[in-house]
Formats: C-alpha cells, sequence, structure tokens
C-alpha cells in the first residue's frame, strides 16, 4: 500500500504539493518590485537595494539544516507545514515594518519569509521527486517548478498594482502601499497550511527517516561526493545569475531607456516571467527526447552569450537579450537539483538541504552585481556577473555529459 501511495498520490496531495512552487514564486518575485520600491523610498543605492536579496536569500541559507532536520525527523509534509507558517508570519511582519518605516525591519521580515521558504524548498523538491516512479523524476519536478513562474508573475503583478507608481507619493503612502500586498499573501499561505494539515498525505510524505538518521556524519560524507558538491555550486551560481538578472532588470531597463519608468519596465518583467514558465513547459517536453544535461549545457551557453549582449549592446537590445534569458533559464534550478542528488541515497534529505543552502548565491550575486554598478557607473556592467555563472553551469552540464552518468529524463 505504501509502495502504491508512493507512485499515485491523491489528486489532492498533488495540487498541494504544487500549489507550494506557486506560493514561494510569488514571494521570490515580489522582490524584484521591493528592490524599486525601496530604492526610491529610502533613497538607496544599487548595493544598499540589492540588500534585499541579501537578507531574503540569507533566511535559505540559516534555515536550511534546520529544515532538512525536521524532514528526517517528522517527514516532509511537518517541514512544509513549518515552512508556510513561518512564510505567513513573516508577511504579517511587514505591518508593523510599514509603520516604523524601517529599512532593517522590513529586512527582518524579508528574513523571516525566506526561513520558512528554506523550509518548503527543501522538503517540496525531494517531496515530489518522491510521489512517484524515480525514473521520471526528472521530468515531475520540472513539471512541478512550472508552477513556480505562475507564482513569480502573480508576484510581480501583485507589486505593479499595489506597489510601484510612476506618481509622486509621500514616503508614508509608499511605505503603506507594501501592506494589502503582504496581508493577502499571508491569508493565503496560512490558509493553504490549514488545508495540508487536514489533508491525508501518503506515509512516503509523513514518516520520518529512521535510516538517514543511523547515517553517522552525514553531511561529513557528502562533502566526499565530487559531482555532489558539483551540483552545490552549479546551484549557487544559478540562483545568483537567476535573482541577480531579475533583480535589476528593472534598474537596467529603466537605466538604458530613461523614458520609461518603473511601471512600464515592470511590465517587461513580467514578460520575462512569461518566457520562464513557457521555458519550464517546453524544457520538459525536450526531457522526453533528450537528456537533461545536454539540454542545460546548450541553454547555458546562450544564456552566456545574451548577458554579454546586455553588457555591450544596452538599449532595447540589450533589454530584449536580459528579457529572453528567461526562457532558457527555466530548466536550469530542477535539472541541477535532480542531478545532484542523484544516487544519494539515504544521504538525500541531508543532501537537498545543502543544494538549498546554495542559494545564498542569490544574496551574494546580486549584492556584488549592486556593487560592480555602483563602481563602475553603470548597471550594464553588472551583467558580467550572471555571464560568468552561465558558463559554470554549462560547465557543470558538460562534465555530466563527459562522465556518462546523465540518462535521458
Amino acid at each position: 500500500m505504501a509502495e502504491r501511495d508512493m507512485v499515485r498520490p491523491s489528486r489532492a496531495v498533488t495540487i498541494l504539493a504544487t500549489g507550494l512552487f506557486f506560493l514561494w514564486g510569488v514571494a521570490n518575485n515580489l522582490n524584484d518590485v521591493l528592490i524599486a520600491h525601496f530604492r526610491a523610498l529610502f533613497s538607496l543605492g544599487d548595493l544598499q537595494s540589492g540588500l534585499v536579496q541579501s537578507a531574503f536569500y540569507l533566511g535559505y541559507f540559516c534555515f536550511a539544516i534546520p529544515a532538512s532536520i525536521v524532514m528526517r525527523r517528522f517527514g516532509y509534509r511537518s517541514a512544509v507545514l513549518t515552512g508556510l507558517l513561518l512564510f505567513g508570519a513573516g508577511a504579517l511582519l511587514f505591518w508593523p515594518a510599514s509603520m516604523t518605516l524601517s529599512y532593517g525591519f522590513f529586512l527582518f521580515a524579508l528574513f523571516v519569509i525566506a526561513s520558512g521558504l528554506a523550509f518548503l524548498e527543501t522538503a517540496a523538491n525531494p517531496m515530489i521527486a518522491a510521489l512517484g516512479a524515480p525514473e521520471t523524476a526528472e521530468r515531475r519536478l520540472t513539471l512541478a517548478q512550472a508552477f513556480n513562474p505562475l507564482g513569480s508573475i502573480a508576484g510581480v503583478g501583485l507589486g505593479l498594482m499595489l506597489i510601484l507608481s510612476d506618481a509622486t507619493r509621500s514616503t508614508a503612502e509608499q511605505a503603506a502601499a507594501v501592506r494589502l500586498p503582504y496581508l493577502l499573501i499571508a491569508a493565503t499561505v496560512l490558509g493553504w497550511a490549514a488545508l495540508i494539515f487536514f489533508i491525508r498525505f501518503p506515509a512516503v510524505a509523513t514518516r520520518g527517516s529512521a535510516a538517514a538518521e543511523r547515517v553517522p556524519g552525514a553531511y561529513r560524507a557528502l562533502l566526499g561526493r565530487p559531482r555532489y558538491l558539483a551540483g552545490v555550486a552549479a546551484q549557487f551560481f544559478y540562483v545568483g545569475a537567476q535573482v541577480g538578472i531579475w533583480s535589476f532588470l528593472i534598474r537596467y531597463t529603466t537605466a538604458v531607456l530613461p523614458t520609461l519608468g518603473v511601471r512600464h519596465a515592470a511590465w517587461l518583467l513580467t514578460a520575462s516571467l512569461v518566457l520562464f514558465m513557457v521555458g519550464r513547459f517546453i524544457g520538459a517536453a525536450l526531457m522526453a527526447r533528450m537528456s537533461g544535461a545536454k539540454l542545460m549545457l546548450a541553454f547555458g551557453l546562450i544564456d552566456l552569450m545574451l548577458c554579454l549582449v546586455a553588457v555591450v549592446s544596452g538599449g532595447w537590445l540589450g533589454v530584449a537579450a536580459l528579457v529572453a534569458s528567461s526562457a532558457f533559464m527555466s530548466i536550469m534550478y530542477p535539472l541541477i537539483f535532480v542531478l545532484a542528488l542523484r544516487g544519494l541515497g539515504p544521504l538525500t534529505k541531508p543532501g537537498a538541504s545543502m543544494i538549498v543552502m546554495a542559494i545564498i548565491g542569490g544574496a551574494i550575486l546580486t549584492a556584488l552585481m549592486g556593487l560592480i554598478s555602483d563602481y563602475c557607473g553603470t548597471i550594464r556592467a553588472a551583467m558580467l556577473v550572471p555571464a560568468g555563472c552561465f558558463l559554470v553551469i554549462a560547465l557543470f552540464a558538460r562534465a555530466h555529459l563527459r562522465d556518462g552518468v546523465e540518462t535521458a529524463a
């Protein structure tokens, strides 16, 4: 019965598990709007505004291992519930933060949200992989991840309608603009937690792993697996590239096309996220015909070239290149996740937590992009950072092909 549950979860379980990808997409990409909003509200430079992502992804880094401990001890669903409660609590903190007009308070609220998302991503990715046959895990996770950009689009849409404005507003009005969207997020997230609490999940999602608890020095054992460590590094650079491009797309657009306001630039970010979503579905279809690593190698090289175009060209060509890069980024996160975890056996759960810790790349590399922009006096130069990231990802994919360990999805 347990095996049948693992392969064929109920429709309600599938919907609730897949919906998690939507929910954290909302939070992740609402940050891209917050960067532009806080830049105006608090008169910040690119490095200072980039601290939005630094605080956010620091939460991932700090709570990925605690999430793994909860997941190993109590199962995937318990970790998901913990994550949703923290997510909702962080969203509620935006109300007092907006009243105190404290940038530091906002950053703390984002840190709490990210701590919850660390639990969600650490648990949801391997849970989706476990809810079905192992040989189709890559396609299943890629399809589930396709709902993440739907959440991203919804997040940017919330920010576009309720937060951003090209009109002149008082400081108090700008601060108050964040309250409604984050209250809506809190209500949705806490409602989703209630549904997951009352719906029966299969045993594979609710039981702890006694075998994993008996593995001595699980994390020390992982450090002895070069292919896994390469996957962690690839995820660090991928998240840094994705977060950096999306965080500064509005900034880049208004810099190279100064006649456009922030709201028009936000629409271009929305277009980028639509391409990302479409790329996920196309990528899942292509992986039925070719290996995931081969596809990721091609897409990594394309994104490398697009970032270099954005550095050299500027104008509409540079903006178009950055927008188009999202279509080719789409498959990278789930593919790196699955390839890195392949063959880990009882080390899979702690292994998942270290990959989620690699999301700290979004904090470090986004801040680095802001530093380069401030130092060079142009946001175009900052796009050299994601260009280098995509080169690393292409090399990771090539290594899998060279070693002959990659199989078709």
